[in-house]
């Protein structure tokens, strides 16, 4: 093999791509030439059953390229299944290529032939000669029967020969440059989940690592085949991707039966074994890869060469939602899985996915999907389904639930079945886990539940556990249980062999064992009773059940804790501050909090959300501006869902909150505290703004004093405090628990992993009898003052300078080095507080400032450090610090010491020695300083640049500017000229080349064929038809039909990154400026700019301006049309919010602009689908040499 599989995998993606914009053409193209004939019609009426049945709640466009996607990825799927036949000579015929240059021309000696006789035809029509070959022989035939998706639609003629000329590529050698002669499957299995980047994540496609799929093998299928008769045994993956789990499994049986039954011929057992295998995947292009590895797997396992013979190789499986399929079908709603709505998803076997997960099997494996159900329609119907689902459930939870359905019960003829994943451990700490813990594993025989969250398993950048159970009632008063002290210090070069992962599986049948990285003990089984859980080793048990002597619980202090609101929608309602203002706002906005505003003691909002109501939390009109700033997503606002209700059915405004709380917002006083974060957070609001769920607030009953906030706010700011959240609360990994490629590793790190803050969780934090309050006043005395000391703080009192702002990064120096000695206090006064130290070590002086790096944990971190402890602490770019292993001498004497016997006090107390670690001690993190005043200094240029004056004229007109020209007046502005300079940080810096810099991103350009992608047009064209049935629905016309939403957008669907910053997934305009590309003046070259604070009027006027201007100059008609182009989609815009007669001129706005459009269509000889249909010429780009063909 020659090349890499990522390489070829990269490669293969591009002729998905390349196909998925093909196939979209041959579905609804506007080319109605270029369509496959019925196409359209029967897609629509199959996704209309499927949207009547609740199947799918996606807009036409998503599920139409959902089906595209996969019918793509079937049609490159079947050139690599033929292409690997070719190379290994599973089969006769040539119809691409094969091992060699001879080979190759055999397959276009056929390939010309055919066309000899078939000269009518396309390369569509050759490549389908592989599909009618595949479909004559047993083994091949489910790889291409009626229900792949190689049937939804073909491709273009055009289409099908890029695809067979990217197998043709040579190397330098002249042989293929891709050939698969001798080459194992395995790397199909794992490059599935990278094919389509659009199936990866609807899907959250991850395959098993094989070390992880053979030791869940080892823990249930081998004690299963030991209890049981081989006859009959079956294993099934319901989740079964590319099929590393069904591969796995057909191995263990093949070998069984070979001992079993020596005598029966090699066909006859692999068939034996295949008979066992049972297999089900949501995804059908994931189906076909393991079905096609399946096959090869036999022919290897029979000593059979060719596919070309009488060979029943059979295994069970389906395409299909193994969920609704596997469910209690009296369960499921009539139509669901029956008539139309069947027939509305042709890649289903019906009767296969009945047979398969209609009964029960003695060995249930899988690796479900981590994600929770973003279809609204199926998420409904998988919460009716399974009674585990609970709140914001991820699939994890309902998975479990069916895989123990799957499993034969003890009441059988056969012995209980067995059951294993890997599955995310959100549902551990995460409320949704509750109904699961302690309703539907109390009622099942768990028998082992091993914590693999510290391990090194590559691309599972999620926390994982490991369940092993059987379907029957407890067998014990334990469970097997694998707890983690210490994740895996480093990347092993081999994952198999990584520290963590060794140690499980090597111990795993030791209870008592322990060692740097993990416990292996039989808990009692009611631990496992009661959410959350904790797997937690290393003595964290025994300091949490200290912590827990106390009886007050926060809950018994306080009101209530979660956000003050939910909008259903912020892309709609939130916005940044400066927009506000822009887009005249500022009445009907407050400050929104999100959970990364809220660190070390301060509240520091970012962004504002329009908020339909008073100071009191009463619902109250918008104006005019906030309406139609909500308007283009009316849709999308009316059916937001909460309860299971729409706002129409709760009594609700569509411009409401989906949910308000309004004695929340009037209570002025809160702690907030991020949702997620890597240490605990809380800080003293004293109101105005509103909260997110991302920063929930915690309110105290009425009548509650401001010291009675800063009581709790110190004990909960305590690293106490931060240990028994992170023993409850769910880690969601470092990240935030994105799922990276480099998978969940490094658990070594523990302070860089985020975690889940529930307000559940929160309730029942243990607090000490006494919760003094002075320490706490103090810190929010230096927080708030520290925060008026910033570089953004000091840009919006006065113009800043290089002396100012350094005089406050001295103060703010200050500020923080009392704040962490001060934290240090409070964090040793709790330690006693709670019992955990019996003397007081505290400082009874005036507290000196300390630096980042003196702690006393920071010296006992060093230390260790030298004896080979690695660590990032010290050296992350957010809170930089040099190590010290000695007492620093600049302290006074008192205060070292103090740190000498808290540092004996490290070595010697078990519970000291476990909290002062970096996971659960402040960070105090920050944006370096360079970045905050880069920041600050840009905000305050760009509001300059954003002064109204210079963007209207003398008349009031509004009037597009050149960088140049804006150059030139802004120039002539002395404090411009310096802050403009300090933020070059070149004090020779020009105006002109400074002001190009500062805007370079600042601007969204003002048509859409210049945003857009191809996929991001055909989305707007979605919102287009929306907002036409929106504008029927105003003018009193009753739809028979609800609006459908259409889809949301992603960054893929904008040309540049920048403009999808400034839109979002909803495309709300929230930049500063509109770009007119090449709309300039022949004489300057600089980007020509007009000010987004215009309303669609202004946009219009000012296009309609610059359109004569450029007449005036000479402009031929290809040049305009662009620019017509805009002005013809402004004018539904204009017509709709500027239809009011101006007594002056006798006209609206709106008849201005419609008669300017008219008359230059007829002028320049033009029509309206010339404009709609206009597209940017692409500028070549560079790329590597093609390869030879």
């Amino acid at each position: 093999m020659g090349w890499a599989a990522t390489e070829l995998v990269t490669a293969l993606k591009r002729q998905v791509l390349a196909l998925e914009t093909d196939l979209r053409a041959r579905v609804d193209g506007d080319d109605e030439h270029a369509r496959q004939k019925d196409v359209l019609d029967a897609w629509r009426r199959y996704y209309d059953a499927a949207f009547a049945a609740q199947r799918t709640a996606a807009s036409w466009q998503e599920w139409r390229n959902d089906r595209v996607t996969q019918a793509a990825v079937a049609w490159v799927l079947l050139t690599v299944f033929a292409r690997y036949c070719e190379d290994n000579a599973l089969l006769s015929p040539r119809w691409i290529g094969g091992a060699d240059a001879d080979h190759r021309a055999q397959a276009l000696d056929a390939r010309r032939a055919y066309f000899q006789q078939h000269p009518e035809h396309t390369d569509r029509e050759w490549l389908s000669q592989i599909i009618g070959h595949f479909g004559k022989f047993t083994a091949t035939a489910g790889l291409v029967d009626r229900f792949s998706p190689l049937h939804l639609v073909a491709p273009s003629g055009d289409a099908a020969r890029a695809l067979l000329e990217f197998w043709w590529q040579q190397d330098g050698d002249g042989q293929p440059l891709y050939g698969f002669a001798g080459v194992d499957t395995r790397f199909l299995g794992d490059a599935y989940q990278d094919l389509s980047e659009h199936a990866k994540k609807t899907y959250a496609l991850l395959q098993t690592p094989e070390f992880v799929e053979e030791f869940i093998l080892d823990q249930t299928m081998e004690p299963a085949l030991a209890d049981r008769p081989l006859q009959g045994f079956t294993v099934i993956d319901p989740t079964c991707g590319s099929g590393h789990f069904l591969l796995g499994a057909f191995a263990r049986l093949h070998q069984r039966w070979q001992r079993e039954a020596p005598a029966l011929g090699a066909r006859e057992l692999v068939a034996k074994a295949l008979d066992g295998i049972y297999g089900v995947d949501i995804n059908p292009f994931a189906v076909a890869i393991a079905r096609f590895r399946l096959l090869v797997a036999a022919l290897h396992a029979a000593g059979d060469s060719s596919i070309e013979q009488n060979i029943g190789y059979t295994p069970h499986l389906a395409a299909g939602d193994s969920l609704l399929w596997g469910a209690n079908q009296q369960l499921l709603p009539e139509d669901l899985l029956a008539g139309p709505a069947i027939r509305a998803d042709a890649t289903e076997d019906a009767d296969a996915l009945r047979s398969i997960l209609q009964r029960e099997h003695d060995v249930v494996v899988g690796n479900p999907p981590y994600i929770t159900p973003k279809d609204a329609a199926l998420n409904a119907t998988y919460r009716k389904l399974y009674s585990t689902t609970h709140r914001q459930y991820a699939l994890t939870v309902p998975f479990m639930e069916l895989l123990f359905r799957l499993a034969h019960g003890s009441a059988g003829t056969r012995p209980a079945g067995w059951i294993g994943q890997i599955t995310s451990n959100s549902f551990l700490k995460r409320e949704f886990g509750s109904k699961l813990i302690e309703e539907f594993l109390p009622t099942v025989d768990l028998r082992e539940v091993i914590d693999t969250s510290g391990a090194y398993i590559p691309g599972h950048g999620t926390p994982t556990v490991i369940i092993v159970g059987r379907k029957q009632r407890p067998s014990s008063d334990t469970v097997r249980a694998v707890l983690s002290v210490r994740g895996e210090p480093g990347r092993p070069d081999n994952p198999a062999k990584g520290l963590v992962w060794s140690t499980i599986v090597d111990h795993i049948d030791e209870p008592g064992f322990e060692d740097a990285y993990i416990n292996v003990s039989d808990l009692p089984r009611q631990t496992f009773s009661s959410h959350p859980w904790s797997l937690s080793g290393g003595g964290a048990v025994q300091l949490q059940q200290q912590v827990d002597k106390q009886t007050a619980k926060l809950g018994e202090r306080i009101l209530v804790v979660g956000r003050t609101t939910h909008t259903g929608s912020d892309d709609a309602f939130y916005l940044p501050d400066a927009a506000s203002e822009r887009l005249r706002l500022t009445n009907d906005v407050v400050p929104v909090v999100l959970g990364e505003g809220v660190r070390d003691y301060t509240v520091v909002p970012h962004l504002d959300t329009v908020f339909p109501y008073d100071s009191d939390g009463v619902p109250s009109s918008l104006s005019d501006s906030a309406l139609r700033y909500l308007w283009p997503n009316r849709s999308v606002l009316s059916q937001r869902i909460d309860f299971q209700q729409t706002l129409e059915e709760r009594g609700l405004r569509w411009i409401d909150h989906s949910m308000f709380f309004p004695q929340r917002f009037r209570s002025p006083l809160s702690i907030a505290f991020p949702f997620v974060s890597t240490h605990n957070h809380f800080a003293l609001d004293r109101g105005g703004k509103v909260f997110k769920q991302t920063a929930p607030a915690i309110k105290l009953p009425a009548g509650a004093s401001v010291e009675d906030h800063l009581r709790l706010l110190g004990v909960l700011n305590s690293s106490v405090a931060c240990f028994w959240l992170k023993q409850n609360s769910h880690n969601k990994g470092e990240g935030g628990g994105a799922r990276v490629e480099a998978g969940y590793a490094a658990r070594g790190e523990a302070w860089r992993e985020s975690y889940e803050f529930t307000g559940t969780t929160l309730k029942d934090f243990p607090l000490p009898a006494n919760t003094p309050m002075e320490r706490a006043k103090l810190l929010d005395g230096l927080a708030h003052e520290l925060q008026e000391r910033s570089p953004a703080e000091l840009a919006k009192r006065e113009t800043p300078t290089a002396a100012t702002l350094e005089d406050s990064r001295a103060e703010l120096d200050r500020l923080r080095a009392l704040m962490i000695a001060n934290q240090e206090e409070l964090d040793w006064e709790y330690y006693r507080t709670y019992g955990l130290i019996e003397v007081d070590l505290t400082y009874t002086g005036e507290v000196p400032g300390v630096a980042l790096g003196e702690r006393a944990f920071e010296i006992a971190l060093a230390r260790r450090m030298k004896d080979g402890v690695e660590t990032t602490w010290f050296v992350h770019p957010l809170q930089i610090s040099s190590p010290i292993t000695e007492i620093p001498d600049h302290l006074p004497t008192a205060y070292r010491d103090l740190l000498q016997r808290r540092l004996d006090a490290i070595e010697t107390n078990p519970h000291i020695r476990l909290l002062e670690k970096p996971e659960y001690k402040r960070r105090w993190a920050s944006e370096p300083w360079d970045k905050q005043v880069e920041s600050a200094l840009r905000d305050w240029l760009l509001d300059r640049v954003e002064d109204r004056a210079l963007w209207f004229d003398r008349d009031g007109r509004p009037t597009p500017q050149s960088v140049a020209q804006l150059a030139d007046v802004l120039d002539r502005d002395a404090d411009f000229r310096s802050v403009l300079r300090l933020w070059v940080g070149d004090p020779n810096a020009t105006t002109g080349a400074s002001l190009a810099k500062l805007l370079a991103d600042e601007a969204v350009p003002f048509l859409a064929a210049y945003r857009y992608k191809p996929s991001g047009l055909d989305k707007r064209a979605a919102w287009e038809d929306t907002w036409a049935l929106q504008r029927r629905e105003d003018a009193g016309e009753k739809l028979g039909s609800p609006i459908p939403v259409p889809p949301k957008y992603k960054p893929a669907d904008f040309v540049k990154v920048s403009y999808w910053s400034h839109r979002g997934k909803l495309d709300v305009p929230k930049e500063r400026f509109i770009s007119y590309p090449a709309a300039g003046r022949d004489t300057d070259a600089t980007e020509l700019l007009g000010w987004a604070g215009w309303d669609h009027a202004q946009q219009a006027l000012a296009l309609a301006s610059l359109i004569s201007a450029r007449i005036d100059e000479g402009w031929d008609t290809a040049r305009l049309v662009p620019l017509l182009a805009g002005l013809n989609e402004l004018a539904p815009w204009v017509r709709q919010w500027h239809n009011e007669i101006d007594p002056e001129y006798g006209e609206s706005v709106a008849d201005t602009i419609d008669a300017e459009l008219t008359s230059r269509l007829n002028e320049h000889h033009l029509t309206v689908t010339d404009l709609t249909s206009w597209r940017p010429v692409q500028s070549a780009r560079r790329g590597r040499r093609a390869a030879r063909t």
